[in-house]
């Protein structure tokens, strides 16, 4: 993992950036270790340092997190350099009391940091290390009421030493060897004590609370482009779903029939088919009309970015599926701007 700091560096005392732990943890959040690394090496190589962060364009690192989902994170992402730069001369606070002063850091990255990047023993506990404890004490409370028991269990096996490197291996252990479905209970270096297995019941743990069936909610969405290629976009506001995002205007998302919100007047055009998209709490279906407006036509919201400024790839996941849909299904996600065909 690109965080990681190799053995022969541990060895020679090097001690993990608190700047590169704080970033995967974050990008970490509800996404795969496979889907964040790409994301991680384009960050670290652009702001290498949180003071390069701190003075990067709002725009800038909202274009870069596009695709990663659950977009607050960026938000926060920003604020936390910010405050790290300017209150903290660009040095990570190192107790967990003051981690959890910035912005966007909760208990668990506060304790990532300080144990993984000052060698704290603070107790990390993610959904790896949730389950681990669950097989290994043979605990059988549905999450999330077990948190406060399995994170008990977890800090009484936190070892007052090395416990950032005891954090990384219980949580590669869930990762690797106790995962969700079939685990690999023969090379686990805990399956003696493991009272789960021994009463066979591993399998089924950690139980979890039956979630509520997904809402779904219908919207509507223009993509409006004018006839030197230019699209009508807008900067969502900073607060809400896809805050700060750049998107196409479109009407409000509820579960019932989407009022017309056209942001400019013109012959809209309803494309074949609906863009869908998941998010935590509601399926979203959207409705895509798509036109071409002339030159001298007013929007009342957003504004129109030149073709060649113009990267599908800037767009959240939803609004590329709006493109895309626009675009004849054609996938657009690359970091090129779009040009147009030769006349």
């Amino acid at each position: 993992m690109p965080w990681r700091v190799s053995p022969a560096d541990v060895r020679a005392g090097v001690r993990p950036d608190p700047y590169r732990i704080w970033m995967s943890e974050v990008m970490l959040q509800q996404t795969t270790v496979a889907a964040v690394k790409e994301y991680f090496t384009r960050f670290t190589t652009r702001w290498p340092t949180v003071t390069d962060l701190a003075s990067a364009k709002d725009a800038d690192v909202m274009g870069e997190w596009a695709g990663l989902g659950y977009y607050a994170r960026a938000r926060n992402l920003l604020k936390c350099a910010r405050v790290v730069a300017d209150e903290h001369g660009g040095v990570f606070p190192n107790t967990h009391a003051e981690l959890l002063k910035l912005p966007g850091i909760g208990p668990y990255t506060a304790a990532a940091i300080s144990s993984i990047a000052y060698g704290l023993p603070e107790t990390v506990l993610d959904g790896n290390v949730e389950r681990v404890m669950a097989r290994l004490y043979d605990r059988h409370t549905p999450l999330p009421a077990a948190k406060p028991e399995l994170m008990a269990l977890a800090e009484n096996l936190t070892p007052r030493k090395r416990a950032g490197d005891y954090a990384q291996a219980v949580m590669d252990l869930g990762a690797t060897i106790c995962t969700p479905k079939n685990p690999a209970c023969g090379l686990c270096p805990w399956r003696e004590p493991c009272m789960g297995r021994i009463a066979g019941t591993h399998i089924e743990l950690p139980k979890k609370t039956p979630k509520r069936p997904k809402p779904i909610r219908l919207g509507i969405a223009y993509v409006a482009r004018r006839v030197d290629g230019a699209y009508l976009l807008e900067t969502r506001p900073d607060k809400g779903l896809l805050g700060g995002m750049l998107g196409w205007p479109g009407s409000e998302w509820s579960e019932d029939t989407p009022n017309e919100a056209a942001p400019i007047k013109a012959e809209w055009k309803v494309i074949e088919g609906e863009a869908r998209h998941t998010f935590t709490h509601f399926h979203l279906r959207l409705v895509v009309k798509t036109a071409l407006v002339p030159m001298d036509r007013a929007s009342s919201v957003g504004h129109f970015v030149a073709l060649e400024e113009f990267r599908p790839s800037d767009l959240p996941t939803v609004m590329r599926k709006v493109f895309d849909l626009a675009s004849g299904g054609r996938k657009t996600d690359d970091k090129t701007p779009v040009r147009s065909k030769a006349k």
